[in-house]
């Protein structure tokens, strides 16, 4: 039987089991939205911006462990997709995205509307190709899903010209099942992994580092199961936050620029690191000369780039966390650990992670979430809110934490907690977010309120872009460059001082709120936190923001400054460092 290119798009979508796409239509992807009318097994999410709607796939998929699927036109609709591309390629998020593109034989002519999309995303996503044939469609759009997918996950974009949409060739579909490489062979490391075991049998001071790999691979319970069974301290990078239970007593806390005292100080005194599924970025090395100096280090990771790339390892294993772990738990057994973990809880003990401050604080608000809200998915924006929640989330089995860790987008947070809620419609849903963040994809309020979703929006309003004012704070002489976001024309060149007839800030996000028929409540004191988030809770027919006014010049700490050792950190804002 033949059916037109945009019939068997629609056919292919079925196929992948894809029940969710986030779509925003244009000319050169009109076919494909005219076939996707009256579709009932394929729910359609409008969102008012494309990178809003990134985003959103980006959110459903990493809460869902599907594949996210978003459908754009050429021109403007392709570009917009830019920012959310690289944030989700970044964090090995499975999307695949579909752009419309002008026809084939106006490629390279400067029509209306046209950009070379493959060229502007190869070098951000997994892989880009358009597709320029109609008898290439079905294999194109087959082999894009099992990219996505497969090893280590990432996006995959799909031009699609307009004529190949419109031609008619055959309606016949066959679902990729193999692509080499997807499950990386584990008896290849078989010896790396026993060399591995002899090291950590005979370490005195040895840690697990655990990043996103292991979230990504669903590995959670493994992990947690060969933590308890080896007795070895497990320390987190951002993403790699719930990995296993932040109340589990092994657990120590996140390392890096912002991580606690206990946790890097573990790094920097321990002689066995054993990192699963971690890049070991500069947000979390520090200094490299002095990174786990006195360590041999042990690193799995499913991406053979990813090992001896930044740190240069001992043991190097490839292979995919989960069935790694698995291998691990066969074999491994106790280690005699008590004086190590004795030292780590003198160092948890004496330099506790904890905001000495009085009144609203983010440590307070955030530790309200984790008493009101039992089983959720939080996104988070980026900035100070972000780190802040990373500090102070706890995490287990029925909490999940989506943040962009790589890229650091700002915007990502609500429209990524859209996405989130679509795909989990029985799960509290709700965003940590600040005051800028939260303006960069407002817009998505309006996909929020006609898809009546009760997600809960906390937004942690100091009035600046804190993360950049506190950097201005500490390093660049209070010059608060750019950053107060109460500024008005008439405010005096050079102010680097809150004072307290500051202009109003704008906008006024209660107000806000109301306008698109949503709920706003303001907080301003620590006794009306609780009451907020219950009263945001049982509000199910549309979202709330609570937005809480914190200090403005508050400061997330410790902090390890640039270029400095992980243990060479600024504990509190006065300055004071171990």
């Amino acid at each position: 039987m033949k059916i037109t290119g945009a019939e068997l798009f629609v056919k292919a979508l079925k196929e992948e089991s894809v029940t969710t796409l986030f779509a925003y239509p244009g000319g050169q992807a009109i076919d494909l939205f005219h076939a996707l009318y009256k579709e009932k097994d394929i729910h359609v999410i409008l969102p008012r911006h494309e990178q809003g709607l990134v985003h959103a796939a980006d959110g459903y998929a990493r809460s869902t462990g599907k594949v996210g699927v978003c459908l754009v036109t050429s021109g403007p609709g392709a570009t917009n997709l830019v920012t959310g591309i690289a944030t989700a390629n970044y964090d090995s998020v499975p999307l695949v995205c579909f752009t419309g593109q002008v026809p084939t034989d106006l490629i390279g002519k400067d029509a209306f509307q046209e950009v070379d999309i493959v060229g502007i995303t190869s070098s951000i996503s997994k892989y880009a190709v358009t597709v320029r044939k109609r008898e290439d469609l079905a294999e194109t759009i087959s082999k894009a899903f099992s990219i996505a997918k497969a090893g280590k996950p990432g996006v995959v974009v799909v031009d699609l010209p307009k004529d190949v949409q419109r031609a008619y060739g055959s309606d016949r579909y066959q679902k990729e099942t193999f692509i080499r490489g997807k499950k990386p062979n584990i008896s290849l490391s078989m010896g790396q992994l026993n060399q591995a075991f002899d090291l950590l049998n005979h370490a005195k001071k040895p840690v697990f580092l655990i990043g996103g790999g292991v979230q990504i691979s669903h590995a959670n319970k493994e992990m947690t199961q060969l933590a308890e069974l080896t007795c070895v301290p497990v320390l987190t990078t951002i993403m790699g936050k719930g990995a296993i239970p932040t109340t589990n007593k092994l657990y120590v806390g996140n390392i890096g620029i912002h991580g606690s005292y206990a946790a890097n100080s573990a790094i920097s005194h321990c002689d066995v690191l054993f990192s699963i599924g971690t890049r070991f970025n500069d947000r979390i090395t520090g200094k490299i000369e002095e990174f786990a100096a006195n360590a041999k280090i042990i690193h799995i990771d499913i991406e053979p780039t990813s090992i001896s790339r930044n740190i240069a390892v001992d043991i190097p294993i490839v292979a995919d966390a989960k069935e790694a772990i698995s291998v691990l738990l066969e074999k491994a057994k106790p280690l005699h650990l008590s004086d190590w973990m004795d030292e780590i809880n003198r160092w948890k003990i004496e330099y506790p992670m904890d905001m000495e401050e009085s009144g609203l604080t983010p440590q307070r608000i955030i530790q309200s979430i984790n008493e009101t809200f039992k089983e959720a998915v939080i996104s988070t924006d980026v900035g100070q809110n972000q780190l802040w929640t990373t500090q102070f989330l706890a995490m287990d089995e029925h909490k999940q934490m989506l943040t962009s860790g790589g890229l650091g987008t700002m915007g990502y947070g609500f429209p990524a907690a859209i996405g989130a809620k679509l795909g989990n419609p029985h799960k509290d849903v709700i965003v940590i977010s600040g005051d800028g963040g939260m303006q960069m994809n407002i817009q998505e309020m309006a996909t929020a309120m006609v898809y009546e979703l009760p997600i809960i929006v906390c937004v942690m309003n100091n009035g600046y872009l804190g993360n950049v004012r506190q950097w201005q704070e500490m390093f660049y002489d209070r010059h608060y460059s750019s950053t107060c976001m109460r500024y008005r024309k008439s405010c005096e060149i050079g102010c680097n001082t809150p004072k307290h007839d500051c202009p109003e800030y704008t906008p006024n996000f209660i107000a806000l709120a109301e306008s698109y028929g949503a709920k706003g409540i303001r907080v301003t004191k620590v006794e009306e936190i609780k009451t907020a988030l219950k009263s945001a809770k049982e509000n199910t027919k549309s979202p709330t923001i609570i937005e809480f006014i914190i200090d403005r010049e508050q400061n997330v700490m410790p902090m390890v400054p640039p270029g400095n050792a992980l243990d060479d950190m600024i504990l509190e804002n006065q300055g004071s460092r171990k």
